[in-house]
């Protein structure tokens, strides 16, 4: 259990990068107070856990519905994930979970769009789903629960001393780190996929 829990921390924490967003979340809060800030804070990473919690409980009803296996999207998931690992190495935010073209002037912009799609976007929805399908689906889904729960107390820690950790990290800094989360999301991609695909061809294990 211990062992899945920090591989489940590891994924998760790399997939949202909370560093990797914090000058978004500056960004789109920069016309705020600091009070408001850190309000926006706290209701963005309590909307990103109902989003995630949602998806952990029916996630699984919902590839049912459409008739996908767990291995089918452990594949489709590795190939998402590997695409913003791409990005991640070449120090740029991923376009799947970036939120350009959204309209930052939304009434709410604590749900959208800090708490989806930049904290709570595909790429980590994918990891949650794939993450809980571990060999005991129960305890996996603990596991990824108590993960990301953490993983959105971290953010919500950069998030509430943000403009404080900003002063302190030069972009190159941001830059090392942010190219660190994508080295160790890629290594992550890369098995998700291949998991999935030894259980789409199981034939492929025995070569």
């Amino acid at each position: 259990m211990a062992a899945y829990f920090i591989h489940a921390v590891v994924s998760l924490f790399a997939v949202m990068n909370p560093l990797g967003i914090m000058p978004y979340f500056l960004a789109i809060t920069a016309n705020r107070t600091h009070e408001n800030q850190r309000l926006m804070a706290r209701n963005a990473v309590i909307a990103a856990f109902i989003i995630l919690t949602i998806f952990l409980l029916i996630g699984n009803y919902i590839l049912s519905l459409f008739s996908i296996t767990i291995d089918a999207f452990r594949v489709a998931g590795g190939i998402l994930i590997f695409g913003i690992a791409y990005d991640l190495l070449h120090a740029k935010s991923s376009s799947i979970q970036s939120p350009e073209g959204e309209n930052v002037e939304f009434e709410d912009i604590a749900l959208t769009p800090l708490a989806m799609p930049i904290i709570a976007g595909p790429g980590t929805i994918t990891t949650v789903l794939a993450l809980s399908a571990g060999p005991n689906r129960l305890s996996s889904m603990l596991d990824v629960f108590l993960a990301y729960v953490l993983v959105l107390i971290i953010t919500f820690v950069i998030f509430y001393y943000a403009a404080e950790i900003n002063k302190r990290l030069t972009q190159t800094q941001l830059n090392v780190i942010t190219r660190l989360m994508g080295f160790i999301l890629s290594i992550i991609a890369v098995q998700m996929a291949a998991t999935g695909l030894g259980g789409l061809f199981p034939m492929l294990l025995h070569v």
